[in-house]
C-alpha cells in the first residue's frame, strides 16, 4: 500500500522509438520482457502522439507543457526561450526531490557545446547528450574515461580541439560506441545512474521526480553483438509500404525516400533489402538493451521499498521511420511510425493492471498527468490534460491528436512544413506550401480504422472530397483551440 501522499515519479524516455516495437504491442519480433511486464501492471495507451517528430521542440513541449508554435522551440539546434518555465522546478518548488540523467535537448549541443543548465529544479544533473557528442561536461563520457579507460582510448583515439568549432567532435573510429561492451555502453551508464540515484542519492525526508533519458534507439543503428545476436535479419518482415508506388504521395515523401535528413544521407529507397533488413534487426537489438536496463531500474526500485510510492512512466520522444513508405528516420513524415509512441503508467492501488487506453492522447498530456499525480496546480499555460482519470476510466480524452513540423530537423532546401491532425480514426497530413513553402501545397489523408499501414492516401479521391474538407474545417477549428491563452486577462479593456 502507498505510504506517502504524494507518489515518487520515474520518468523514463527513449529517444526515436516507435510504438510497435515493443511486444506489448503487438510486435512479435520484439524481445521485451520487463517493458511487456511493465504494461501488464498498469496501462498502456494504444494511441499516443507526439507534438513533433524530432527531439528538440518534442521534448520542450514535455517540459513546458505547450504545443510547439506556443514555447517557441520550433527546430533542433533552437534553445528554449527563457521566459518558459520546465515542469521540474515547479515540482521542486513543491518539495520534490528532482534528478536527471541523460539526454535533455532543450537547446543546440553541436561542436563541442554543452546544453546550458537551465532554471530546471534538478538537484542531480547528469547530463550527456549522447555517447558520441564530446563535451568537457559529456556525465558519460566521464564515467566511461573512469570505469574504462581503454574503451574510451579506443573509441577516441584523439582528444581533438574544443575550441575549434570544426574539430570533430565524434569518434574518430566512427560509430564504435554503440558497440561497445555492455557494460561500457550509454544505455548501461544511464541505468547506473538512475539506480545509484534512487538506492543512495536521493532524499527520504521528500518524494523523488527522477527522468532518466536513453540515447536509444537513436541512429545510427548499431548495438551490442550479445543484443545484435538476438535477431535474424533475413526472417524480419520487410517494412510497410516497401517499394511500393509513391505516384499518389506528397513530393515532399518522394523526396525523403531518395534523400533523408533533408538531403544529407541516402534514403530508404536506396538501400538494398538486406542492408535495411540489417537497420531492422539492429533497431530491435537497440529496443532490447534498453528493455534489459529499464528491467535492471525497475527492480532496483522495488529492492529500496519504493515501488508501490512511486508512479512508473515509460515514453519516448518521437518514434522512428524504419524504412516505412521508403523513409528512414525522422523529418516531416508524419505517418504512424514517426509520430505515435510507446507510453506505459504503473501507479501501483491507483491504476488497474492489463488497462488499455484506445483513444488518441498527446505528449503534453504527460506533463499534466505528472503535476496531477503530485498535486501541483500553479504550473499556467500547460495545454494536456491528465490522464490519470482516463487511465483510470472516469475520464474520456479528447479523441484527437495534432502534430506540427516546421522544418525541425536536419533544415532542408527549401523548408519543409507539415501540419498532422489524427481526429477519431481519421488522420490528415498537410504539406503546406504558398506562401508558407516553395513547395506545392499537397496532403494525405487516411482511415486508419481499414487502413491502419495507412497504405491508401485518400487526399486526391474525388469520392472522399467531403470527408477531406470536414477533416480540413476540423484542423482549422483546431488550429484556434491550440493557441495559448494562458496569459490572464485583468480587465475589460
Amino acid at each position: 500500500m502507498p505510504t506517502q501522499s504524494r507518489p515518487n515519479i520515474l520518468l523514463i524516455c527513449t529517444d526515436q522509438q516507435r510504438f510497435d516495437s515493443l511486444g506489448a504491442y503487438g510486435n512479435p519480433h520484439a524481445r521485451t520482457p520487463n517493458l511487456d511486464r511493465l504494461a501488464a501492471q498498469g496501462a498502456r495507451f494504444s494511441a499516443c502522439y507526439v507534438q513533433n517528430t524530432v527531439c528538440s521542440p518534442s521534448r520542450a513541449s514535455l517540459f513546458t507543457g505547450k504545443y510547439p508554435r506556443n514555447h517557441g522551440l520550433w527546430a533542433n539546434g533552437v534553445a528554449l526561450p527563457a521566459q518558459h518555465k520546465m515542469f521540474t522546478r515547479a515540482l521542486a518548488d513543491a518539495g520534490y526531490d528532482c534528478g536527471m540523467v541523460g539526454k535533455q535537448h532543450l537547446s543546440g549541443c553541436e561542436h563541442w557545446v554543452s546544453e546550458p543548465r537551465r532554471d530546471d529544479g534538478y538537484r542531480v544533473f547528469e547530463w550527456s547528450h549522447s555517447g558520441l557528442n564530446r563535451s568537457r561536461q559529456n556525465a558519460y563520457q566521464i564515467w566511461l574515461r573512469k570505469v574504462s579507460p581503454e574503451t574510451y582510448a579506443r573509441i577516441f583515439p584523439h582528444e581533438g580541439d574544443p575550441d575549434d568549432p570544426n574539430s570533430d567532435n565524434v569518434s574518430g573510429t566512427g560509430y564504435a560506441i554503440d558497440e561497445v561492451d555492455p557494460a561500457f555502453h550509454y544505455s548501461h551508464w544511464v541505468a547506473e545512474r538512475t539506480i545509484d540515484f534512487i538506492a543512495t542519492k536521493r532524499r527520504d525526508d521528500q518524494p523523488f521526480f527522477m527522468m532518466a533519458n536513453f540515447f536509444d534507439p537513436h541512429h545510427p543503428f548499431g548495438a551490442p553483438a550479445k543484443y545484435r545476436e538476438m535477431f535474424d535479419a533475413a526472417s524480419l518482415p520487410l517494412p510497410k509500404g516497401h517499394m511500393a508506388d509513391m505516384s499518389d504521395r506528397p513530393p515532399g515523401v518522394r523526396a525523403y525516400a531518395q534523400k533523408s535528413q533533408g538531403g544529407k544521407s541516402k534514403g530508404a529507397r536506396h538501400y538494398p533489402e538486406s542492408e535495411l533488413r540489417e537497420v531492422i534487426a539492429s533497431y530491435y537489438a537497440m529496443v532490447a538493451q534498453v528493455d534489459t536496463e529499464v528491467g535492471r531500474i525497475l527492480d532496483a526500485l522495488e529492492a529500496s521499498g519504493q515501488a508501490d510510492d512511486t508512479l512508473v512512466v515509460f515514453t519516448s520522444d518521437h518514434g522512428e521511420m524504419l524504412g516505412d513508405h521508403s523513409t528512414l528516420m525522422k523529418g516531416p513524415m508524419m505517418y504512424e511510425g514517426a509520430v505515435r509512441v510507446p507510453l506505459l503508467m504503473r501507479w501501483p492501488d491507483r491504476l488497474a493492471p492489463n488497462r488499455v487506453v484506445e483513444g488518441p492522447v498527446e505528449w503534453i498530456d504527460l506533463t499534466a498527468t505528472v503535476l496531477d499525480a503530485a498535486g501541483i496546480d500553479t504550473f499556467t499555460g500547460v495545454q494536456g490534460q491528465s490522464l490519470l482519470p482516463i487511465a483510470q476510466g472516469e475520464a474520456e480524452g479528447r479523441g484527437w491528436a495534432f502534430c506540427e513540423y516546421r522544418n525541425s530537423g536536419y533544415p532542408a532546401e527549401p523548408p519543409v512544413y507539415t501540419t498532422m491532425l489524427r481526429d477519431g480514426d481519421i488522420k490528415l497530413i498537410v504539406w503546406h506550401g504558398e506562401p508558407a513553402a516553395d513547395w506545392p501545397r499537397a496532403g494525405e489523408l487516411y482511415d486508419l480504422a481499414g487502413d491502419p499501414d495507412e497504405l491508401t492516401n485518400l487526399f486526391d479521391d474525388p469520392a472522399h472530397a467531403a470527408l477531406r474538407e470536414r477533416m480540413v474545417d476540423r484542423l482549422i477549428d483546431v488550429l484556434c483551440a491550440v493557441e495559448d491563452r494562458s496569459q490572464p486577462r485583468v480587465s475589460n479593456w
